[in-house]
């Protein structure tokens, strides 16, 4: 057990120690086989609107930021309070990668009372479920349904591996693991040049493709020239959100904003990072070049047009 310097807490590694969030609870998670554990994150509890209204910028990052969701050869897993969801990244590099339920969990395995949705933005790579192989491209996703014993993540090539990012949720019921590719996806424009956020949405794992319990997930490209995310702005009481955005330079950045309609607060995101909002907050970005995101939603109601629009006079 290592005393991290300044933090708080300790983490429970074999391996070197990797970057953390200041006063989330970390623990390793040994797999068999594989050269390292993998890792989890509690992040700390959110706070309630007001709350966020008087937070400075450290505490917002703490609270809403996953930062270090990828490691070589590691399953990182962060935790959020906000509708207890998990996030997570993969990248199995030296050999397969085995997802294992963290002891917050309280389950003998990973999927016993859960659901997760999982995109491949690496090279080809395979998802073991129970035994069967699902092959996925960049770009595909697979949704794994609630009683899934094993489930594991392999690159076919480890020198150009796969990088598995998944969103898990609480799941009330059974449903099938079902693969969905990019060009099966759900598409649609929107957007234009002239307001820069002209962008291609994706739907994946949604009603209308693949029946889930309550995770609901897609992609969204923006064009070259475009830098604005889901403007005008929205947010949806009855679920939460997380956006997660890559293929960006490493010197790119987004402005993701989140709070309350009068009471915006923002995040400056890189690079394969994620922010969570809950279902008060709304949330929209702008970059400084084009990029792509996962959205990630899950909470009472499934369906995509479930949202409440916020005028843009509204902001502040």
């Amino acid at each position: 057990m290592v005393k991290q310097p300044g933090t708080g807490y300790a983490v429970i590694q074999d391996g070197p120690v990797m970057p953390a969030q200041q006063d989330s609870s970390r623990e390793s998670i040994g797999i068999a086989g594989a050269p390292n554990p993998s890792i989890s994150v509690s992040l700390p509890c959110p706070p309630n609107p007001e709350g966020l209204a008087r937070m400075g910028t450290a505490e917002i990052r703490k609270c809403f930021l996953l930062e270090n969701l990828f490691e070589q050869d590691r399953i990182v897993l962060c935790h959020s309070e906000i509708d207890r969801a998990t996030v997570g990244g993969a990248v199995p590099g030296s050999g397969p990668l085995e997802l294992l339920a963290p002891s917050d969990f309280r389950s003998d395995y990973f999927a016993q009372r859960r659901e997760l949705g999982v995109f491949n933005i690496g090279g080809p790579g395979v998802v073991q479920v129970d035994g069967k192989g699902f092959r996925l491209a960049t770009r595909d996703a697979i949704y794994i349904g609630r009683g899934s014993r094993n489930v594991r993540f392999e690159s076919e090539n480890g020198n150009s591996p796969a990088v598995y990012y998944f969103v898990s949720y609480p799941a009330h019921a059974n449903h099938e693991t079902k693969v969905v590719r990019e060009n099966e996806a759900d598409a649609s424009v929107l957007g234009s040049a002239a307001e820069a956020n002209r962008r291609t949405i994706r739907k994946y794992i949604c009603p209308s493709i693949v029946e889930t319990s309550q995770v609901t997930m897609g992609l969204t490209i923006l064009e070259e020239g475009s830098v604005w995310n889901t403007m005008p702005a929205h947010r949806h009481h009855r679920r939460s959100e997380i956006y997660f955005y890559f293929d960006m330079p490493e010197d790119a950045l987004v402005v993701h904003c989140l709070g309350e309609p009068a009471e915006t607060r923002h995040i400056l995101v890189r690079n394969r990072q994620a922010v969570i909002a809950p279902g008060w907050s709304l949330h929209f970005g702008a970059g400084t070049t084009r990029y792509s995101f996962i959205w990630a939603m899950g909470g009472e109601n499934r369906e995509f047009s479930d949202m409440d629009a916020v005028p843009m006079g509204g902001l502040a």
